[in-house]
């Protein structure tokens, strides 16, 4: 089965966590893998204006009227501007039909976070995934969704199980994470990456802000394990820029200490970060960020896109957790507004 390629202005209408704080082995165990995806083939640099045209949004965002109307609410998503989406359900659909009504309205859907599970389903969902056009992909192992990265949504196309509410809320809760669970999840996902490699899928690893809580015991935290542990050539990190910055670690620093590792974004506003940030615990961060439509809250997108190559930025997605609260696609269409705006 033939790989997706890269296209460096993507028109299909079709389906188609930080080393240098780590600590001894687990760093140097990193250094090679670090290496290989800074040598990786280089993303040529655009401008702001030019990715205001390759605007992505995350279905998360109007998940209250995926369900009711998957054609429908798409078709108004790419009304609004959008050239692309990232899933996190496909209602009742099949990969077949999904990728019909994508190419119906004019979208494609790179990347997804209805989750990738460990086990003998696997290559099922992996030929759905290509079938639908997803190049990226969240994970998780046969434990459950507390096996996958924050972000993942149970179920796969052409598998049993949907998505359940996500965002802020709504995850299970998990047994605090050591250094060892972490590098064991890291290895399942290189696992699940190269299972998806023949199908042109890589594992994507995308953060909230308890990934930058240090563990009980280190001053080591599970993004930088993460980080140190993950094959580059199987597994990205998409960054959401919401919670990195709702964690105190800005798009900036993350972008220079590890350059060109971030070619998925989530591009999330926070409103009230000066009280946000001054809180303890990233999980007293988490509980008290709010989250606005892009352009209405405290991070300027601008400067953070000025940096789009530096990041190795590919695909972007818009993403409100709390948009069906006062109006999903009103709230998608002024984050898309705004955002264009911004980069103009």
């Amino acid at each position: 089965m033939s790989n997706w390629t890269e296209a460096e202005d993507v028109n299909r209408r079709t389906f188609v966590k930080s080393v240098a704080g780590l600590a001894g082995a687990i760093a140097l165990g990193g250094c090679a893998r670090m290496g290989a995806a800074t040598a990786s083939a280089a993303v040529p640099s655009r401008t702001p204006a030019m990715w205001a045209d390759r605007m992505g949004l995350e279905l998360f965002t109007v998940r209250d009227q995926i369900e009711k109307d998957f054609e429908g609410t798409l078709a108004q998503v790419a009304a609004a501007g959008y050239r692309e989406v990232e899933t996190t359900s496909y209602a009742t659909l099949s990969p077949a039909q999904v990728r019909a009504v994508l190419d119906r309205v004019g979208l494609s859907a790179t990347s997804t976070h209805v989750a990738l599970s460990a086990g003998p389903e696997l290559e099922r969902q992996l030929a759905g995934y290509q079938q639908m056009g997803h190049r990226y992909a969240a994970a998780r192992g046969p434990g459950g969704p507390g096996g996958g990265p924050p972000g993942a949504r149970p179920g796969a196309a052409g598998a049993p199980g949907g998505a359940p509410p996500g965002g802020a809320g709504g995850r299970p809760t998990t047994p605090p994470a050591t250094v060892d669970s972490v590098k064991r999840q890291a290895e399942l996902y290189n696992q699940i990456g190269a299972a998806g490699k023949p199908y042109g899928v890589k594992v994507l690893i995308h953060n909230h802000t308890n990934e930058f809580e240090p563990f009980a015991d280190s001053a080591t935290t599970p993004y930088e394990v993460l980080f140190a542990n993950i094959d580059p050539e199987l597994v990205v990190m998409e960054l959401d820029i919401g919670w990195s910055t709702v964690a105190g670690h800005p798009a900036f620093e993350l972008f220079a200490q590890h350059p060109r590792r971030f070619p998925l974004w989530h591009v999330k506003d926070m409103a009230g970060l000066a009280t946000v940030t001054s809180m303890k615990t990233q999980a007293e961060r988490q509980r008290a960020a709010k989250i606005v439509p892009v352009g209405m809250g405290d991070i300027n997108y601008r400067p953070i896109f000025e940096r789009a190559a530096d990041a190795g930025l590919e695909h972007y997605f818009i993403e409100q957790d709390t948009a069906p609260t006062t109006g999903s696609l009103d709230a998608m269409r002024l984050s898309a507004q705004n955002l264009r705006r911004a980069l103009s």
